[in-house]
């Protein structure tokens, strides 16, 4: 069954698509947490971190490189970001395709305890 990535993927339901190339797409979250807020996607179909093959390593790492690439392009680098990958229903994922949360624009907190 077609994730809602996916049908982004295919150009089937819209987005703000800030970055593409043949492994990787980048587009505005619609639901954004801090001032930039960024999904980084392979455009294959990997549905959770422990769905990660050896094979994916180069495709994971183009992952981080992107959303660092996006960071500059947004002038968030050297302030800092923050790059979040959900991992399950108790770990917050709720569309199974792997992605990368970049988020900046603001200071974040670490909650104590």
């Amino acid at each position: 069954m077609a994730t809602l990535f996916d049908q982004i993927i295919n150009r089937e339901i819209p987005a703000e698509i800030v970055f593409e190339d043949d492994q990787v797409l980048a587009f505005n979250d619609i639901n954004p947490q801090a001032p930039t807020h960024v999904l980084v996607i392979p455009k294959k179909p990997i549905a959770t971190l422990n769905d990660i093959t050896e094979d994916d390593l180069e495709l994971v790492g183009r992952l981080h490189l992107t959303a660092a690439r996006i960071a500059r392009e947004r002038g968030i680098a050297e302030e800092g970001y923050r790059l979040v990958m959900n991992c399950n229903e108790y770990g917050g994922q709720t569309v199974f395709h792997i992605h990368l949360h970049l988020m900046g624009g603001r200071r974040f907190t670490w909650p104590a305890g």
